[in-house]
């Protein structure tokens, strides 16, 4: 089900995730009109569940936002189907641009569309990531505990990698790939923690079964895991924000490249607020819901003073007494 787009609203929020819903859904609550527009392509797609989220543990992701858009509906939300592709600014407020020709006004922008993990090019990776191919411990790791897990270096976050997820299983590896292998302080850990470096490039994946079975190296050495855990690049998705001038700036974690807000999760331009990973890369999907629902109150109260400051405006009249 999708709802009717009408010519203007006080708030759009553009994309449907945790972060979108649940700042709609407060918005909604404060009888704002607000509609959600979603391209339908969450990053949590591949998942078979969400977890560490409190009363909804094990979830499909996709039920989740199903039950999010319903309760959006109840309270007189709208949530549309369609990809953002432009905003630009309209006198005092702003519009927005579908990729299929359609055009909403909004008074303030909620922007939570969170963000794409480019992955290493290494063939299989893609197609298990979200499966056997993991990079959050905290999303992931209590599905692969006490399994053979490979960790892929990546960049510079490789070794805490190792650490986190040698929390969950006695049996982890680390992969250089293309890496430095571990110095100093950072090979005295993983010796302590029994973890071994297996040196040389990582040219695939085997696949069993349609079950990981190992890591193939460019010598045509395997070696045997059952989980791979890699380090993605995350990129926010903001591309349709560039005729605002907000651009994404690498993220001061080395982890990608993110827009940044401020606490209250206002950006750089008036208006426009931010919510979830597209500035936040970490947050995983209760703390995403939890900075929509925060940035919504914001826009609302912004939006509370200025009907105040027009209501005492035409209460003073035209001559401004």
């Amino acid at each position: 089900m999708t709802d009717e787009l009408v010519d203007e609203y006080d708030v759009v929020v553009v994309g449907g995730g945790a972060a979108g819903l649940n700042g709609a859904l407060v918005l909604a609550r404060s009888r704002r009109s607000v509609v959600v527009v979603d391209a339908g392509a969450p990053r949590n797609a591949p998942a078979t569940g969400v977890h560490g989220l409190l009363a909804r543990e094990g979830m499909p992701p996709g039920e989740l936002l199903e039950r999010g858009r319903a309760e959006v509906r109840s309270y007189g939300g709208s949530v549309v189907d369609g990809e953002v592709v432009g905003a630009d600014r309209d006198g005092d407020g702003f519009t927005v641009g579908l990729a299929d020709g359609r055009t909403v006004r909004a008074r303030r922008l909620l922007v939570t569309t969170g963000l794409v993990d480019e992955l290493p090019d290494v063939p299989g990776l893609r197609e298990r990531w979200g499966r056997d191919v993991l990079h959050c411990p905290y999303c992931h790791g209590w599905e692969v505990r006490d399994q053979a897990i490979g960790v892929l270096a990546c960049g510079p976050m490789a070794v805490h990698q190792v650490l986190l997820f040698r929390q969950l299983s006695a049996d982890v590896t680390l992969f250089a790939h293309t890496q430095p292998a571990p110095s100093g302080e950072q090979a005295e850990q993983l010796a302590a923690l029994g973890v071994p470096v297996v040196r040389g490039e990582v040219t695939g994946l085997e696949v069993a079964d349609d079950r990981l079975a190992g890591v193939r190296l460019a010598d045509g050495t395997l070696v045997q895991r059952a989980a791979v855990a890699v380090q993605s690049r995350m990129v926010a998705r903001t591309g349709f924000l560039a005729g605002l001038g907000l651009t994404p700036v690498p993220h001061p974690s080395g982890m990608g490249e993110h827009l940044v807000a401020d606490a209250a999760g206002r950006s750089a331009v008036p208006g426009v607020w931010l919510a979830g990973n597209v500035t936040d890369l970490a947050a995983q999907v209760g703390a995403a819901a939890a900075g929509g629902a925060a940035a919504a109150a914001q826009v609302n109260h912004d939006l509370v003073l200025e009907d105040t400051r027009r209501a005492v405006a035409a209460t003073r009249g035209p001559l401004g007494v």
